[in-house]
C-alpha cells in the first residue's frame, strides 16, 4: 500500500524536484503543488496520508493552511520540510508516518 504524501511549496523549481524524489520512491505517492487553493482541493478529493509544507510559506500562511487542512481531515499528519538530501527527506517522512500526532 502506498503513502500518499502532499507536498505544498512556493517554488516551483523545488516542488518539481520535491515531486520526482517523492515518486522515485514504490511505496509512496507524491502530489506536489505551490498554492493553498490546490492543496486544500487535494485533501477533498484525495486520501492523504500526510502533508509537507515546504520552503516560502510564512507563519501566517502556515497557520492559516494546518487549520484549514485538519478542518478538512482531522487528525491529518504535517510536518514541514526545509530541504536538505533525499536521506533526510526519508528520515521525516518515516518518522512522521510511525508516530501518532
Amino acid at each position: 500500500m502506498q503513502t500518499i504524501i502532499l507536498y505544498i511549496g512556493r517554488d516551483t523549481e523545488i516542488t518539481g524536484v520535491m515531486n520526482r524524489l517523492l515518486n522515485a520512491r514504490p511505496e509512496w505517492k507524491g502530489i506536489c503543488v505551490c498554492t493553498d487553493e490546490e492543496a486544500i482541493e487535494i485533501c477533498q478529493t484525495q486520501p492523504i496520508d500526510l502533508v509537507l509544507l515546504g520552503n516560502g510559506i510564512d507563519a501566517a500562511c502556515e497557520k492559516a493552511l494546518r487549520a484549514k487542512l485538519t478542518e478538512v481531515k482531522p487528525g491529518l499528519k504535517i510536518i514541514q520540510h526545509y530541504g536538505g538530501g533525499s536521506g533526510l527527506l526519508y528520515g521525516e517522512i518515516m518518522t512522521a508516518i510511525s508516530q501518532d500526532f
